[in-house]
């Protein structure tokens, strides 16, 4: 027999009063998720954007991905439904799904999900630390280029060996002529940032640079985190 066991996170980044919430329905081992925006002010809230992502691990350990994005605005107290996504978890299969709610690129709220299965006829301990969700890059690039780049990172990323215990966000934004600037961030904090250009070469090198920049903030948060223990 199959145990499904879902974990959920809320965060709320600023005092915009907006919060993300992912609403989800359980029949057998189909789970079909709402995205949702909840007004809890009494202005009306425009200019706001959103980015659902699922991404799914399969028992041989492949991912795949979908995810919804748009635009939204909010009446005072209103609460709205921005997207839905529907999917099967099987045995040995893992969810983690994530909302993020920005308001002129700042995130500002974001909800996350997580499924997964156990067989009950089996023993198991469960540790806190298997919880963790680790090595998540989301993709919000708006051309070739920015998702050429999106590839090649995360490709690197990968055969690495580190998976990080945060999400790492690759950002675009247009800038001069058919040029656009491309970011990558980390707890809303910019880790690189650089002119996209149309070479393979030079997005791969940048992705090596941006991975040890990583490495090095890894370090100091994890750092940082520990302090404030204490």
């Amino acid at each position: 027999m199959l145990l499904l066991f879902c974990l959920g996170k809320t965060t709320v980044f600023s005092q915009e009063n907006v919060n993300a919430k992912i609403l989800n329905t359980v029949r057998d081992n189909l789970i079909a998720l709402k995205a949702v925006a909840q007004n809890n002010d009494e202005i009306y809230k425009y200019d706001y954007s959103y980015l659902f992502f699922l991404l799914k691990k399969g028992p041989n350990g492949n991912y795949s991905k979908n995810s919804q994005s748009g635009k939204f605005s909010l009446e005072p107290y209103e609460e709205k439904e921005l997207a839905i996504l529907n999917v099967n978890i099987q045995k040995n299969e893992e969810i983690n799904i994530f909302l993020f709610l920005r308001k002129n690129g700042v995130l500002i709220s974001k909800d996350s999900l997580r499924f997964f299965t156990i067989d009950n006829e089996n023993e198991m301990v469960l540790d806190e630390s298997e919880f963790e969700i680790k090595g998540i890059v989301v993709d919000e690039a708006i051309t070739k280029i920015g998702k050429d780049f999106h590839e090649y990172f995360y490709q690197i990323y990968n055969l690495s060996g580190n998976k990080y215990p945060f999400i790492i966000t690759i950002k675009e934004k247009p800038s001069f002529g058919r040029s656009s600037i491309i970011s990558i961030e980390v707890d809303d904090n910019k880790i690189d940032e650089f002119y996209s250009k149309p070479d393979e070469e030079y997005l791969r090198a940048i992705a090596i640079s941006t991975l040890q920049k990583l490495s090095l903030y890894a370090k100091q948060r994890k750092l940082l985190y520990k302090n404030n223990r204490i």
